[in-house]
């Protein structure tokens, strides 16, 4: 679940677990079961549990909990030992005996879920009294870490930006490509290369040889040297330059294929054979350079300056008279701060071909014990990446250093560089010592500022974000309405949209049907979840999001974002009862409270938007609102809205024809209600509510009454602005209203436009999904045989049900409600509309409940119907 959900707040994993047999044994019934768990994993003791306090969960397992429970806590622990900080989670029981919804919040959704899988496996044995091994749960849950868990780097930023309320998101599974923020506001990078890396510094800090040119021809010392295709360019180049000298590749990155203090031929032939290994394309360029005495630092430049020095050290050990190498290197590796890769703050350290050649030069072998204090150095170069460790010198960098280092980044042109500076001490300046700069890098590692070996740690991941988001008080998120209910979010979805992109905004929406970017069609589909708020929420031009939320995407997924500032809840009524266990209309209420429970407070500027006329919404919409509350009513009068107004509360309501905004003492009129053309002059009372839920968001945003006002006037019932939406036109006479409902309180709110419209004979054609349950199938058949007087059913999305059944069901239902008129199957959706269109003549009303909304409405409109008197021939 990647944002609030049925089931929690946060982001969750969720878990329907059938426990199977051991539904008959709680925990109380396994001997001991309650100190093997703890003797497995001893940190469950801090698992407070209902009961409130350390030991608490264990407390429950000695009691008798059931093995559903077991999985929920041992899920989170786990996460916990393989480093994820997580405490939140429930287990609750279902419809189904035996069948337990868990919940667990996580970090990294690979290693939640795999934690769970875990746990599962773990929970069994424990109730089976079979023997557990923890270490090789660990040590996988460590394998999926490491493989989907975002680097040290990648991760410092991803942590500044959420502690400054900035939503981060992966774009790329399998990389760092990240975005910060929303919208137009939004900021993207990869590792530590932002959006706003120029791409010619990119291509400069790539190129060695290019580096040391701008930066040698600006007067910045560099190391003398020669870019070489050969052995033999490379071994005249040493001689040219003079020992000891550096080999390097002319591409490349972290120190790789870099040898240093090349004092001989024999060397030379080594260090010049790695960088050709290293080098990171066909034509293998080879730098050989002077070799500078002093120590390697690492100084890391953002947004144009000096946030962070780091003195770099070569991977090495300390002797103790007592240990070999090989040992002291064994026990160095085991410093929890190693990892492999850039997994963590600190790497392991590798005796590979560069240590034995470095521990051959000093006369030594990884069998050596080394006398106590004496240091041997394991490689050649400071990286981090090789096993290097680092000391923070940021507070004594010289002040003339720190200029030209912010210098280097300008000339180079990059917003985050990493610059490499052999000297001898940054504290004085460089021109006083033996000094110069070997390398820059584009996307430098942050490590050994942000956990340096020794020193103080510098918040180098804060530096970027700030740098990205200067503005302080910038959080990078535009605004979100979230719409849900059981019918009219389109409707409103689409009419809200329109009001702002009336106001000036740009504008995302998605709804079901489509996904627009400024009323531009880009993805087509039912875009009702959170798969819509990502598409929105990712384009770079949207200014304000308007997201329909359905039942289904809050079930499957979540909210598909963590927060909203509009949250509008139309209406709660029965439809897709029973699916995902949701039996209820109080556990439907609580499904669609998600959208106005994951709204900012009311102190933060959040607002929720509710239909007071609707009971439901009432008892549950109200206790779930986290923002200022929006009423909307058909009755100026509701007793239930009295106290809200005298405490200065909006209410939307109609009054002597006119859609009002209430507040206080004070009126204020908006539209007239014939005005406003979905209301068909107030003879579509849903559409009025509509209307009012759209103008009321409009209101928590800040649009003026005009904008909202001109909004309403210029929303039409067609296909272009709402399709499938109560189409309404007329054909040669023949009255033709085309909707999407297919629910019963959809058709019964449809009822008094239908019965407004004055035609002689109404004809249906209609369907439903098969995921309904029987009676609200039959129900729809009763309810459609109540307001037409012949129907036509048809079939196209059985979900599961045998061919036939749905329509079966639906024609039972209108025959069982006493159906006067003809109540005919005609399984093609097509052919039921030709049937209607045969059947209907001049002064007839068709209502086609239809999914083919554009073919059906040009068949319509190029068709010729009999006058009514036609009908007694035939």
């Amino acid at each position: 679940m990647r944002g609030p959900n049925y089931y929690s707040r946060y982001q969750a994993i969720y878990m329907r677990l059938d426990i199977e047999d051991l539904e008959d044994r709680s925990s109380d019934k396994v001997p001991g079961i309650a100190e093997r768990l703890e003797a497995l994993i001893p940190s469950i003791h801090d698992h407070r549990c209902s009961v409130g306090e350390a030991g608490g969960f264990l407390q429950r397992v000695r009691n008798g909990t059931w093995a559903g429970h077991m999985v929920e806590h041992l899920a989170i622990e786990l996460q916990n030992l393989v480093g994820f900080t997580v405490g939140y989670g429930k287990t609750v029981d279902s419809y189904e005996t035996g069948i337990y919804h868990v919940v667990y919040r996580y970090r990294d959704e690979a290693t939640g879920l795999a934690a769970g899988e875990a746990a599962v496996d773990i929970a069994r044995k424990l109730y089976t009294e079979q023997e557990v091994e923890l270490q090789p749960y660990i040590d996988h849950l460590k394998k999926v870490r490491d493989a989907n868990a975002l680097g040290p780097s990648t991760g410092s930023i991803v942590n500044a930006a959420k502690a400054r309320g900035i939503p981060a998101y992966n774009l790329t599974e399998g990389t760092s490509y990240t975005q910060l923020g929303h919208g137009i506001k939004q900021r993207r990078f990869q590792a530590t290369v932002t959006d706003a890396s120029g791409i010619i510094g990119h291509s400069i800090a790539d190129d060695k040889d290019w580096t040391k040119q701008i930066l040698g021809e600006a007067g910045i010392a560099v190391p003398r040297g020669q870019t070489c295709y050969s052995w033999e360019e490379a071994e005249a180049a040493a001689e040219w330059i003079g020992w000891p000298v550096v080999t390097k590749p002319l591409s490349g990155n972290h120190g790789r294929g870099v040898t240093t203090d090349i004092a001989s031929k024999e060397d030379l032939k080594s260090g010049y054979e790695a960088a050709v290994a290293r080098a990171r394309d066909d034509y293998a360029g080879v730098i050989v350079e002077s070799y500078i005495k002093g120590e390697d630092h690492r100084m890391l430049v953002v947004g144009g300056k000096l946030i962070a020095a780091a003195r770099r050290r070569p991977a090495h050990v300390t002797g103790d008279g007592i240990h070999t190498i090989q040992q002291l290197i064994d026990e160095e590796n085991k410093d929890p701060r190693r990892g492999v890769g850039h997994e963590n703050l600190l790497t392991q350290i590798v005796v590979d071909e560069q240590t034995k050649r470095m521990l051959e030069q000093a006369g030594l072998t990884v069998d050596t014990v080394l006398p106590e204090g004496e240091i041997a150095f394991l490689k050649s170069t400071a990286n981090i990446s090789t096993g290097g460790t680092a000391t923070d010198l940021t507070d004594e960098v010289h002040p003339s250093v720190k200029f030209m280092m912010e210098r280097v980044a300008r000339l180079i042109g990059l917003d985050v560089i990493g610059i490499d500076l052999l000297c001898e001490t940054v504290s004085v300046p460089l021109e006083e010592q033996s000094a110069g700069i070997v390398e820059v890098n584009a996307g430098p590692g942050f490590r050994m500022h942000m956990a340096p070996t020794h020193g103080k740690p510098r918040p180098v991941g804060q530096a970027i974000v700030d740098m990205l988001f200067p503005n302080v008080t910038d959080n990078g998120r535009i605004p979100i309405t979230a719409i849900t209910g059981t019918n009219g979010k389109t409707t409103t979805t689409r009419l809200t949209s329109h009001i702002l992109r009336q106001a000036g905004w740009s504008v995302g929406m998605g709804c079901t049907g489509t996904v627009e970017i400024d009323n531009n069609v880009i993805l087509r589909g039912d875009y009702s979840g959170p798969a819509a708020a990502q598409a929105v929420l990712r384009e770079p031009t949207v200014e304000h999001a308007v997201l329909e939320v359905a039942r289904g995407g809050i079930m499957r997924r979540g909210l598909g974002f963590d927060e909203a500032d509009v949250g509008v809840l139309l209406n709660i009524a029965s439809d897709h009862l029973g699916e995902r266990d949701i039996h209820t209309l109080e556990e439907l209420a609580r499904c669609k409270t998600v959208v106005v429970d994951a709204v900012k407070r009311k102190s933060e500027g959040g607002f929720c938007v509710l239909n007071a006329d609707d009971p439901l919404v009432m008892e549950h919409g109200t206790y779930w609102a986290r923002g200022e509350i929006i009423y909307f009513t058909m009755d100026p009068e509701n007793p239930a809205l009295t106290e809200h107004l005298s405490e200065l509360g909006m209410v939307l309501t109609v009054r002597n024809g006119w859609i009002v905004l209430l507040r206080g003492k004070v009126t204020v009129e908006i539209a007239q209600v014939n005005d406003v053309p979905i209301t068909f002059e107030g003879h579509a009372p849903f559409n009025v509510q509509n209307a009012m839920a759209a103008a009321a968001a409009a209101l928590a945003h800040g649009i003026e009454i005009d904008d909202i006002r001109a909004g309403l006037l210029t929303f039409h019932p067609t296909p272009a602005q709402m399709p499938g939406r109560t189409n309404y036109f007329e054909a040669d006479g023949v009255k033709c209203l085309i909707d999407y409902g297919h629910n019963v309180p959809a058709l019964k709110a449809l009822e008094p436009l239908v019965t407004g419209l004055g035609t002689r004979r109404k004809i249906g054609v209609a369907t439903a999904p098969g995921n309904r349950r029987d009676e609200d199938l039959k129900g729809l058949g009763a309810q459609l045989a109540h307001m037409c007087d012949a129907v036509f059913v048809y079939e196209t999305d059985a979900r599961g049900r045998s061919e036939g059944e749905v329509a079966k069901l639906i024609s039972e239902g209108a025959q069982e409600a006493g159906s006067t008129g003809r109540v005919e199957v005609i399984m093609s959706e097509a052919d039921a509309v030709g049937r209607a269109m045969e059947e209907a003549r001049q002064g007839d009303f068709l209502l086609l409940l239809v999914d083919d909304i554009e073919g059906t409405t040009a068949r319509l409109k190029g068709r010729s119907f009999p006058e009514q008197a036609d009908l007694a021939k035939t």
